[in-house]
């Protein structure tokens, strides 16, 4: 039986520094627990997987609003693994990210892996809607295959929109039925971990930094608008990890601090 939930969060700016979370809604396998910040400025949420999801025709979303002001970071407690479906008829699983970053909003959304298993099928969007001056840090890692195995079906899309203006849409796809040529020479080349690392920050409007390359498997690219995106191949998740860590803290260095994870 597939199931349908929607896990809401929203923070706001308390007046006197921090930031409080009036809305914190769990819904069947997500579940949500606020946790302890290292930077006592942000509110820090962690979404705990509380079953095996997402499964064959699955839907899963979170909604997560950062007010004026506030400051979110957002973790999980664990990688999601996309699994196979009952029976061979099962539909694609649908995953949901939808963020909305209000003015002055620092919101820092660090899930852990994607998993896609073999046999599974997973559509999964990510849209964000930014206002003017928030601020956006967005980490996305999918590892194609557990240990040994072929990857499922992944489909990822990832829209991001800057006081109301595109400032990012694009789309990957992998395993069965993708476009041919997802894992050759010139896309993957024997890699099974993919990661993107997107950092929206206005104070780019004047210090825009500058495309380069981040080692044999990673680029850093500025985008129209006061963003970069950082893309990286690596042979595993462990690597894939340090190579997105090592980006983030270089592009933090010197703007501002806030907590990684």
């Amino acid at each position: 039986m597939s199931v349908s939930a929607t896990a809401r969060i929203t923070a706001v700016a308390d007046g006197r520094g921090s930031t409080a979370l009036p809305v914190l809604e769990s819904e069947g396998p997500l579940a949500l627990r606020r946790t302890r910040s290292p930077d006592a400025a942000y509110a820090r949420v962690t979404v705990i997987g509380a079953m095996s999801a997402p499964l064959g025709g699955d839907r899963l979303a979170i909604e997560v609003r950062a007010g004026e002001g506030a400051r979110l970071a957002v973790d999980s407690a664990a990688a999601t693994v996309a699994l196979p479906g009952a029976g061979p008829d099962a539909v694609p699983a649908s995953y949901d990210v939808r963020l909305e970053v209000g003015e002055g909003a620092d919101l820092r959304w660090l899930p852990e892996q994607l998993i896609s298993a073999k046999g599974s099928a997973l559509d999964m969007t990510t849209r964000v809607e930014l206002a003017a001056t928030g601020s956006l840090v967005l980490r996305d890692e999918q590892i194609l295959g557990r240990h040994g195995e072929a990857t499922g079906r992944l489909s990822s899309r990832l829209t991001v929109r800057r006081a109301g203006r595109p400032l990012l849409d694009q789309q990957l796809a992998y395993g069965p039925d993708a476009p041919g040529g997802w894992d050759g020479a010139a896309v993957l080349g024997g890699h099974r971990a993919v990661g993107q690392l997107l950092v929206v920050d206005p104070a780019f409007e004047k210090d825009l930094p500058a495309p380069r390359l981040l080692g044999p498997t990673a680029s850093l690219a500025p985008l129209a608008g006061p963003a970069v995106l950082v893309t990286a191949l690596a042979a595993d998740a462990r690597l894939l990890r340090g190579l997105l860590d090592d980006a983030l803290e270089g592009l933090l260095k010197g703007s501002r601090s806030g907590p990684t994870a």
